[in-house]
C-alpha cells in the first residue's frame, strides 16, 4: 500500500465505512504509525490532532471498529476502511458521525451475509436452516408460492399485507441465491449491465 503521507504534512484522511451496509461511519486522520497499528491489530487506530497521539477507536467506549478491508484512493492520499462496528460509532450514540437518514437498502447486504452464515452453520431451530436442508427445489417452490401471494395482495388496497408479502418474497429469493452460491449483488450486477440512461 503506497500512501503519500508527506503530501499533507504526515497525515491523511481516513474514511470508515460499514463493510456490509456501506454507510459512512466517520472520518479521522492517520499517520504511518496509526496505519501500521491498524493493520497489526485489526482495530481502526487514528492519530489525534488535538491530543497529538495515537488513539484506537473504542478504547474507552468499547465500540471498536474491526477492519475488514483497506483501500487507498487514486492520488494515494486518502484511505477508505471498511469495518465492522461493535456499537455506535459516534460519541453521541448514533451509528454514524454524519447526521443523515440511513437508507434501508444497505440492510439487504446485511441480510444476505446473515443468510449465507445460516447456510454455513445451519443452527438448529432456525427456519432458514430448515429451508436449506430441504434443498433448492423446495426453496424455489417457496419463492413461487410467495410470488403468487404477492400478486394476490397487489390486487387489494391493503398496503401492510402487500409489503409483508413482498418482504417474504425477497427473503426467500435471497435464501435461493445463497443456496445457488450467488448473492443479491450478482443480481444487481445484471440489472446494472442492462441499465441505459
Amino acid at each position: 500500500m503506497n500512501i503519500d503521507f508527506e503530501k499533507m504534512g504526515g497525515l491523511v484522511p481516513a474514511i470508515v465505512q460499514d463493510y456490509i451496509t456501506r454507510q459512512v461511519l466517520m472520518l479521522g486522520y492517520m499517520n504511518e504509525e496509526s496505519l501500521k497499528k491498524t493493520e497489526e491489530t485489526g482495530k481502526v487506530t487514528f492519530y489525534s490532532r488535538s491530543r497529538q497521539c495515537l488513539w484506537t477507536k473504542g478504547e474507552t467506549s468499547g465500540n471498536f471498529l474491526h477492519v475488514k478491508e483497506i483501500y487507498v484512493d487514486c492520488d494515494n492520499d486518502t484511505i477508505l476502511i471498511k469495518a465492522k462496528a461493535d456499537g455506535p460509532t459516534c460519541h453521541k450514540g448514533t451509528t454514524s458521525c454524519f447526521d443523515f437518514e440511513e437508507s434501508n437498502i444497505g440492510f439487504l447486504s446485511y441480510l444476505q451475509e446473515f443468510i449465507d452464515k445460516r447456510n454455513q452453520t445451519r443452527p438448529t431451530g432456525s427456519y432458514t436452516t430448515k429451508l436449506f436442508k430441504e434443498g433448492v427445489n423446495k426453496i424455489a417452490k417457496k419463492v413461487g408460492e410467495e410470488a403468487v401471494e404477492l400478486v394476490i395482495e397487489s390486487k387489494d388496497n391493503n398496503d401492510d399485507l402487500f409489503l409483508n408479502e413482498a418482504a417474504d418474497l425477497l427473503y426467500h429469493c435471497i435464501v435461493l441465491f445463497s443456496a445457488k452460491g450467488k448473492k443479491i449483488e450478482d443480481v444487481v450486477g445484471v440489472l446494472k449491465s442492462r441499465h441505459k440512461e
